[in-house]
């Protein structure tokens, strides 16, 4: 559909009750750090991953132009078709929360249900949460951030130690953290990365700086599940914005948990989000 080659990795049960189709986040990463959700295939569910374009093993595109939460649509609705997955359960974890958010959107009558976790609607709403998560750091720590983040100095070793105080409380809280995580984190593609959202998680200067889906939200007329961590870099306000405005959607907040409930609280996750499926079969 898209004239791409787009990377795919199927789990599947022999027989399954419904299809799993999980977007990761980024926007530039991959689909590994999201493989706790193969846990659902004990759960009875084929569970289906993807890899956007330019990133992880799909194609590299030549013009960076076509790196847009648009074309990212159309990339999982061509991977969608080109499998014949028929209707799909669609979880969009962070970026991919808005992603799936704009293809319920684009193409409704495809999904079974939707999902996000730690997904966001309002991208400039999200940006102002994490600056309020920013000021709640240790001293030394948010100096560095506003310092060195108003000089555009991202690479200074201060200024990169903070943002790691950061991550390891609001992107995820795990001691060490999962290889899957570290890996996806330190193979992001910089040029996706870098275009769409910006220098880091919480300065957000790309592509999608202005996105608000927020208007549009109660058009979404699919079973819909909200999810997020409480201590979540997208934090809870974030997910309750996405609950308010599409009609009947219920919101679930991991209390040990930030950007990662799927690893952080692994199996609790993995029952609620079982039993959210079960309901929409």
């Amino acid at each position: 559909m898209t004239g791409f080659r787009i990377y795919f990795r199927t789990f599947e049960p022999a027989p399954f009750s419904g299809t799993v189709l999980a977007l990761h986040g980024g926007p530039g990463a991959h689909h590994r750090y999201l493989l706790p959700l193969a846990d659902l295939v004990a759960r009875g569910y084929r569970v289906v991953f993807m890899d956007q374009l330019g990133c992880g093993r799909s194609e590299r595109s030549p013009d960076p132009s076509v790196y847009t939460l648009e074309h990212n649509v159309e990339e999982v609705e061509g991977v969608r078709e080109a499998l014949g997955l028929g209707n799909v359960h669609l979880l969009g974890s962070s970026y991919g929360g808005l992603l799936a958010l704009a293809y319920a959107l684009q193409h409704p009558a495809h999904l079974q249900s939707l999902v996000t976790v730690g997904g966001l609607a309002d991208v400039p709403f999200t940006t102002a949460e994490m600056g309020r998560l920013i000021g709640e750091l240790p001293e030394e720590d948010r100096r560095a951030i506003e310092k060195f983040g108003s000089l555009g100095k991202f690479q200074d070793p201060t200024y990169l130690r903070a943002v790691d105080v950061f991550y390891r409380r609001h992107l995820c809280r795990l001691e060490p953290w999962p290889p899957e995580v570290a890996t996806t984190l330190a193979e992001i593609n910089p040029d996706v990365y870098g275009r769409m959202n910006g220098p880091n998680e919480f300065t957000i200067t790309g592509t999608i700086k202005d996105i608000d889906l927020t208007p549009q939200l109660s058009r979404i007329r699919v079973p819909t599940l909200v999810t997020g961590g409480r201590f979540d870099e997208v934090t809870p306000n974030v997910a309750r914005q996405i609950r308010d405005h599409v009609p009947g959607a219920r919101q679930v907040v991991f209390e040990r948990s930030s950007h990662m409930p799927f690893w952080e609280e692994r199996a609790a996750f993995m029952d609620e989000l079982a039993s959210f499926l079960r309901s929409n079969d």
